[in-house]
């Protein structure tokens, strides 16, 4: 390098310096930190005791590790296709040429940007089972009323169900995609006479099926990490921060959270956390090998 390349490397180094150190500070540290403590016993206080393999044994033999990672497949498993379903729905209702419609696309967006602790609680209030505006819903049409939040069969689906109020952060990508779909393409299969359906099936949803994987991984990203909806919906159930009726809102991270903070286990969180990651990568891995076969980045 001549002595300018230097000199710019150097001026280059100096002003990514503190990105460099709040990197390595706030983020490789605490991740080669926590692999450390994954194979140690540790309180919080004193010094870890290596363990070795012990923490992840006594995965095996944990039924509340595998009740959560249960719970947790079991709502990313239903969110996840739900939420794109949703998010695709409320796109192509945005895209429609009708008067007003800006002000259709906020009311539509507003609630993806609300903080999810205070939805959390609005929704506690919704799912009320004897003033709750969903039991009213279902009141009207001679439904029997359901125990949302106190009944185990069906506290996963409330959440489900509400995780669908952030469907409008994905659903203006979708919409970013269908406004980059060709209108030649679309003017030249009704001119061959396709209909509505047909045009959507063979020509819209091939051609957004990249903005389709790119939701999914980001709905199992955040599938796998659902914790403060469980958080203050068992504590609405039950007074105090359980993990609701039966254990049916203990999600992976809200055990995590428990092992680590109430039962003081942070070793054993630590290799929580990292099976979480690989069990993460894995599914990643998994869907962009599977997507090799239904999304086309090419529109020939």
């Amino acid at each position: 390098m001549t002595r300018t390349e230097r000199r710019n490397l150097r001026n280059g180094l100096l002003f990514i310096s503190p990105w460099i150190f709040g990197f390595i500070a706030f983020q490789v540290y605490p991740i080669l930190y926590s692999l450390r403590l994954s194979f140690s016993e540790y309180s919080g206080f004193g010094v870890p005791a290596f363990t070795g393999l012990a923490n992840f044994k006594q995965m095996f033999a944990d039924d509340l590790f595998w009740k959560s990672a249960y719970n947790t497949l079991y709502y990313t498993a239903l969110a996840v296709p739900i939420g794109v379903v949703v998010a695709l729905a409320i796109a192509i209702a945005m895209n429609q040429k009708v008067r007003e419609v800006a002000i259709y696309r906020a009311i539509l967006y507003i609630p993806s940007i609300l903080p999810i602790f205070a939805l959390s609680f609005v929704w506690v209030v919704f799912l009320n089972p004897r003033y709750g505006l969903f039991n009213a819903f279902w009141h009207i049409f001679g439904l029997p009323m359901v125990d949302w939040i106190g009944n185990p069969a069906w506290t996963k689906l409330s959440i489900v169900l509400m995780a669908q109020l952030g469907a409008g952060g994905p659903a203006l990508i979708f919409l970013a995609a269908l406004r980059g779909i060709p209108k030649e393409i679309l003017e030249s299969a009704e001119i061959d006479g396709a209909g509505t359906a047909k045009k959507f099936f063979r020509i819209t949803l091939p051609l957004i099926t990249p903005v389709i994987l790119y939701d999914i991984i980001l709905g199992l990203s955040m599938g796998l990490q659902v914790f403060t909806q469980a958080y203050i919906l068992s504590s609405g159930a039950a007074g105090t921060t359980t993990a609701g009726p039966r254990n049916s809102l203990l999600f992976y991270v809200f055990y995590l959270y428990k092992s680590a903070f109430q039962y003081t286990q942070m070793g054993y969180a630590a290799a929580l956390s990292w099976i979480l990651f690989l069990v993460s990568v894995l599914l990643a891995l998994l869907i962009f090998r599977w997507s090799k076969s239904w999304v086309h980045y090419d529109i020939s």
